[in-house]
């Protein structure tokens, strides 16, 4: 079956052979990894021993790598077991997919590169900062880089760490509540290199920033593994014109879209928050206290809640990314009414997430948010092992709706895949 269902998988990357093995994966969903006409798509691959952005041609199937980074993996957000200060940060590079430019920090400095592989250096990493995931306004002006005290992650990895990734055995966020820690939100003009602003951010560790995607004073970001209160202090937006801090999702029972009387409570959990195309809503997922899985869409303009309960046997972790309809993709949670899962390792980057990573399936999804019903299409298996961030499958949609790329470790090493949309087992 797998074989048969991967077949509508094709493998775009892979480190094939008896004598070199190597890992490629997609930039993180939050920005897109394929230019805007969906002729090329940007990676990160560490053939050679170390990881660099790569751009490969898809219609001539030419690669070629835009940085020079032989120092390693940068220790940031997920990378906890990464070099200070030194090597790439894997989770600060971002696409502006409308210009080929590629942002990325290397060591301590704010870097950028397009197409020819010329780099410029834009500005330098305050000392005593851990960095995260970055963003790029889409009007190409502005990037936003989120950083956060040092002290978060200060730790021996070796002594202090646990699973593949290495993560700290104490609560982060916890730490930050404890210590009293900030994060800040660091806004650099992308021609000059100059810091536009710094948005200080009290006990709060941020991971995630998107901008919006018509208004770049506005910046939605997270609190990342929230140690209390998820529910309502994951994701919150920064409006910089009059200077404010929003919450997202708080405490209701006025949610759309039939969630089956859930309430939408501080007791549960929420992540991945997504902006659309018109910034006219945000999409998450999460599950509710003691309840199933859902996936939620929220009107900042309306102040409207949809949110939409998933089956009970649908328990597998996954994410939710969307095209430029609004429709989703998934890498997670369906299941066959019949089917019996493998037993297989879970997952050892477990976060405060409540569902096993153990899912198959790339899934194109049709919501009808004012009926409270999803259409799950499966296009095709992934078969990731989940092991490691790097392993999540991650599903973005080609700009033109029809491909879906992914990432997946069935054997020793991380791949890039894309399926048609067209395509269903």
């Amino acid at each position: 079956m797998m074989e048969q269902s991967m077949l509508n998988g094709r493998m775009l990357t892979g480190g094939g052979g008896v004598k070199e093995h190597y890992n490629t994966q997609l930039l993180y969903f939050t920005s897109s990894s394929v230019s805007e006409n969906d002729e090329r798509i940007y990676m990160i691959c560490d053939k050679g021993g170390n990881p660099n952005v790569m751009v490969k041609d898809l219609l001539t199937g030419e690669e070629r790598f835009l940085t020079e980074n032989k120092k390693g993996i940068l220790k940031s957000y997920v990378y906890f077991g990464g070099t200070l200060n030194q090597g790439l940060g894997k989770a600060s590079v971002c696409l502006d997919s409308k210009r080929d430019v590629v942002y990325f920090i290397q060591d301590d400095k704010i870097c950028k590169t397009d197409l020819t592989g010329t780099v410029t250096v834009l500005n330098k990493v305050p000392s005593g900062r851990m960095t995260a995931f970055t963003h790029a306004s889409s009007d190409g002006k502005y990037l936003c880089v989120p950083m956060t005290d040092g002290r978060c992650l200060d730790f021996d990895p070796e002594t202090e760490g646990c699973g593949l990734d290495k993560r700290p055995v104490y609560n982060i966020d916890g730490r930050i509540q404890e210590e009293n820690l900030n994060s800040y939100l660091c806004v650099y003009d992308t021609h000059t290199g100059d810091l536009v602003y710094e948005k200080v951010v009290e006990k709060c560790w941020i991971t995630h920033v998107q901008f919006h995607p018509q208004n770049s004073d506005l910046i939605m970001y997270n609190h990342e593994w929230a140690s209390f209160d998820c529910g309502i202090r994951r994701i919150w937006l920064y409006d910089h014109s009059r200077d404010t801090l929003i919450p997202v999702r708080n405490e209701g029972s006025d949610t759309l879209g039939r969630p089956e009387g859930y309430l939408r409570s501080r007791n549960d959990w929420v992540c991945h928050e997504m902006w659309s195309d018109d910034g006219a809503s945000i999409i998450y997922h999460g599950s509710y206290a003691g309840g199933p899985a859902m996936v939620g869409k929220y009107e900042p303009g309306t102040g409207k809640y949809w949110e939409i309960a998933l089956p009970d046997s649908y328990n597998a972790y996954g994410h939710f990314t969307m095209d430029h309809d609004g429709n989703l993709v998934c890498d997670g949670y369906f299941k066959y009414p019949w089917e019996v899962k493998k037993i297989r390792e879970n997952s050892t980057d477990n976060g405060p997430d409540p569902h096993k990573k153990d899912a198959e399936y790339i899934c194109r999804v049709l919501v009808d948010w004012e009926g409270g019903e999803l259409k799950w299409i499966p296009l095709c298996r992934h078969e990731s092992d989940w092991l490691g961030q790097d392993a999540h499958p991650h599903p973005i949609y080609s700009h033109w709706g029809d491909r879906i790329f992914f990432n997946s470790r069935m054997n020793q090493n991380v791949n890039v895949y894309c399926v048609s949309t067209f395509c269903k087992i």
